[in-house]
């Protein structure tokens, strides 16, 4: 049986140091391979803002450095973001520093006629050919705390510094032609770096036209400060439902996988290259049945020769939950099919009446793989916020599942 071990935040022991301990091992079905410890590193809530998307970036080493950035959402309005903020642990998650805020590189900035631009979905990822710390995002625009509709969106990046624990401020991917790329981002991405260098950046875009994202796979290149474009491959899409936006790339074999979200069902597509991708085909269960996912993101977990989906569904005692976007699972999936295999399915980070839909994926050495993801604290849209005494407990905690594989990475 796999183990999943519950753990819990111990009070602040400084002004920035959080500790975690653990709670009794409770047994659960599934891979099993995978044995799942779930850490607590923030929670407590006004009321007013909430954390969200909070993604770790792993720098390596004989102790690795993971960093983890998470920004402020006002619960009154409808994706209104402030600065990013950092969490760093330099001891594998015995203890965390932050959030300390990053205003001055990774805050808003004001633009002509009362616009304000903020960077959002942002996600760290470690690029070993330049040895940084590359971190990825997009844009938003707002008016009065209010999302402008029909606005310009860039590609965001900023890049570490773990010494004096600074972002670089954050810069736009030029793309070649603004007019078809007028709302193009990378938010909420997992992308795959080459041996040579190169970046495979899946983004969403659309014309100032168009009602439907198209998703493609940008070839980039990173010379330690600066990214730039250098090509693009498919441009996927399906009628309706936003088209397919939020995707995540991963390779896995002789084979780059990219899975996408739409409104109505979550997506997932092949390629042999990393750019050039077949017709996407909705996500399953290995009998054939829809999977349940929806209008929300997944991502990927690749370890040697095991490929895994984490996702949200439908189905699970769940519609009370925004979306059905808790609790938040992760099954294997089968490369010949691509197909989720439903024995294997387990919960990563369980439901408390708040939604997970936002979080990512590291890889923080050879025996951990992390998932973080904050409580979302809004139920049924902006303006309905779940309150400080809901019944299901959920008070804007912000995770760390961590997967402890068995043996080093073959």
């Amino acid at each position: 049986m796999t183990r999943v071990h519950w753990l819990a935040v111990l009070p602040l022991l400084a002004a920035t140091a959080w500790a975690a301990a653990a709670e009794p091992t409770i047994e659960a079905p599934g891979d099993s391979q995978l044995e799942i410890k779930l850490e607590r590193i923030s929670q407590g809530y006004d009321g007013q803002t909430c954390w969200v998307h909070p993604r770790a970036g792993t720098i390596p080493g004989a102790q690795p450095i993971v960093v983890l950035t998470m920004q402020k959402l006002l619960l009154t309005g409808s994706d209104v973001f402030f600065a990013l903020n950092e969490m760093r642990t330099d001891d594998l998650g015995r203890t965390w520093t932050g959030p300390t805020e990053h205003a001055r590189t990774l805050g808003r900035r004001d633009e002509p006629r009362g616009v304000v631009v903020a960077t959002c979905d942002f996600t760290p990822k470690w690029h070993a050919a330049s040895g940084k710390l590359l971190g990825t995002g997009q844009t938003v625009r707002y008016r009065d705390d209010k999302v402008i509709a029909n606005r310009p969106r860039e590609t965001t990046y900023s890049v570490y510094d773990p010494r004096a624990r600074t972002w670089t401020p954050w810069a736009t991917l030029d793309m070649p032609d603004h007019e078809k790329f007028f709302s193009a981002g990378a938010g909420s991405v997992q992308r795959v770096d080459l041996e040579n260098g190169d970046i495979l950046l899946p983004i969403y875009f659309k014309s100032r036209a168009q009602a439907d994202f198209r998703t493609t796979v940008v070839r980039c290149r990173f010379d330690g400060k600066s990214l730039t474009y250098v090509e693009h491959g498919s441009e996927l899409t399906t009628a309706g439902g936003r088209g397919l936006y939020e995707p995540s790339l991963t390779r896995f074999g002789d084979k780059y996988l990219l899975t996408l979200r739409n409104d109505s069902a979550g997506y997932v597509a092949t390629s042999a290259d990393g750019l050039h991708f077949d017709e996407p085909r909705k996500w399953l269960w290995d009998d054939g049945t829809d999977l349940g996912n929806y209008n929300t993101q997944q991502h990927w977990v690749t370890r040697g020769d095991r490929l895994y989906l984490v996702y949200t569904r439908r189905g699970a005692n769940n519609d009370h939950v925004f979306r059905h976007r808790a609790p938040l699972f992760i099954a294997r999936v089968d490369p010949a099919t691509l197909r989720v295999i439903r024995r294997t399915e387990q919960v990563l980070v369980p439901e408390r009446g708040a939604r997970l839909g936002n979080f990512a994926v590291t890889d923080v050495n050879d025996r951990e793989t992390w998932v973080t993801v904050a409580e979302w604290m809004q139920t049924k849209g902006p303006n309905v916020v779940i309150p400080p005494d809901n019944p299901h407990g959920a008070d804007n905690s912000v995770y760390v599942a961590r997967i402890l594989w068995p043996s080093p990475q073959p």
